[in-house]
């Protein structure tokens, strides 16, 4: 028979018990803050980097848009100027450009600091298959923003400067773009782009725990297309060619979501039945 303890020695054991409990939560949180000090700190030092060429990365920023204007313009056509209509309105523009660049140079360090904090609590198989996620999040934002560049903004360009009205009798309306209206629409586009860049680390995680699964995202198509279409619309220019270009990748990305899918049931399957042939 188990000898019980005199009533004396419970609290004991019980104050034991709490305190065995709160080591490993405190350690946890210490962790926690001394990752998020480590990540702060490395934005703050890209941010600070990023805001001493903040005016060489503003001329890189508007360069397609400058393009488009010289194509419509024609190049003996006095040059696309930019205005400010604040005393501090470019400096703020410069601060904002400079943490929204530091975040981008900043990633790798911080998602590492995020992965070494949640990778102690995690499988040897999970830690495999959460690791190529971390490393397409960024390249695939990369890729939506290159594709803003590259192709939204020149598009923007030529359809701002197509509004003009140059020489109709003694009235003249001229584009003269603000350097925060440009970076707020660039930076919009950017993230709006990346985050759609996204669809395959989403749909391919949810796949991976098993929340949708390969013959949900086929019967979805419709549905996945009346949803891009609607995006498109509100964050493209008003023409059919700008929303055909953002419809037409971002469903690409679906279907190639899909097969990561059906990749990753096979690879489950094959283990299911693996594991029932072992036994």
């Amino acid at each position: 028979m188990t000898q019980e303890l005199p009533d004396e020695h419970k609290p004991d054991i019980e104050s034991d018990e709490v305190e065995a409990s709160k080591a490993p939560l405190l350690e946890h949180l210490n962790e926690l803050r001394s990752r998020l000090i480590w990540s702060i700190a490395a934005l703050a030092i890209a941010a600070g980097v990023c805001f001493a060429f903040a005016a060489d990365i503003y001329n890189f920023l508007i360069a397609p848009y400058a393009a488009a204007s010289v194509e419509l313009r024609g190049e003996d056509a006095p040059p696309l100027g930019f205005v400010y209509l604040g005393p501090l309105e470019f400096f703020f523009a410069k601060l904002k450009l400079a943490l929204f660049a530091g975040i981008f140079v900043a990633f790798p360090f911080i998602a590492y600091q995020l992965y070494a904090f949640v990778a102690p609590g995690l499988y040897k198989n999970e830690r495999g298959a959460f690791l190529p996620f971390l490393i397409a999040a960024p390249i695939l934002f990369s890729a939506g923003a290159a594709f803003v560049y590259y192709v939204m903004i020149p598009m923007v360009a030529r359809f701002a400067l197509g509004q003009e009205q140059v020489a109709i009798g003694e009235i003249s309306i001229q584009h003269l773009p603000s350097v925060a209206a440009y970076l707020s629409l660039i930076m919009a586009l950017m993230l709006a782009f990346g985050l759609s860049f996204q669809l395959p680390v989403v749909l391919s995680l949810l796949g991976k725990i098993g929340v949708v699964g390969s013959d949900t995202l086929r019967k979805g198509r419709k549905y996945a297309l009346v949803g891009v279409l609607a995006f498109a619309a509100f964050f493209t220019p008003p023409d059919v060619i700008s929303q055909v270009l953002l419809t037409v990748p971002v469903m690409l990305l679906y279907e190639c979501s899909i097969w990561c899918v059906v990749l990753m049931e096979r690879s489950r399957e094959r283990e299911e039945a693996e594991a029932a042939a072992a036994e």
